[in-house]
């Protein structure tokens, strides 16, 4: 049954959680949620199959959805390993996207927080539901996020 199924959270796994967090909150409005997470012991092995793992972070509620919308979880290992750089063209999740008021002021804003640009901003009309700005940029992590805006 879907009637019961709620979508709850996305996980970033961060080099420094507390400025990953600073980063969402301030360019996308994100909010704090709940506690700071601290989370070690025999349940996160078992449910990390990491023995020793220990996991800081806290959940950041996303704009747009009220106080009990979805959340970005963004959590860093007390011992995280290296990754692939993300890709657009990579399977599996590619980037968030978040739909602001105006692009140019959110992109600058990014930029001198130490994100990059991914793309160049396009505008496509998109048959049945109208004119979207978007670009694709990356956070100073380099997570890819979309800024989309409709016309």
């Amino acid at each position: 049954m879907t009637q019961n199924i709620r979508y709850a959270h996305t996980n970033l796994i961060a080099s420094d959680w507390r400025c990953l967090s600073r980063f969402y909150e301030e360019i996308f409005a994100c909010v704090p949620v709940s506690s700071e997470r601290d989370h070690h012991g025999p349940h996160i092995d078992q449910l990390t199959a990491i023995p020793g793992a220990r996991i800081f972070g806290r959940h950041l509620r996303l704009p747009g959805h009220g106080d009990n919308g979805p959340t970005i979880e963004i959590f860093q290992f007390e011992k995280n390993v290296d990754g692939p750089k993300p890709a657009l063209n990579r399977p599996g999740l590619a980037h968030l996207a978040f739909e602001v008021p105006d692009i140019d002021s959110k992109r600058a804003q990014i930029l001198a927080l130490g994100g990059r640009d991914l793309g160049q901003l396009v505008t496509i009309d998109i048959a049945g539901a109208g004119k979207l700005s978007l670009i694709y940029m990356t956070d100073p992590e380099g997570n890819i996020v979309e800024l989309q805006h409709w016309h």
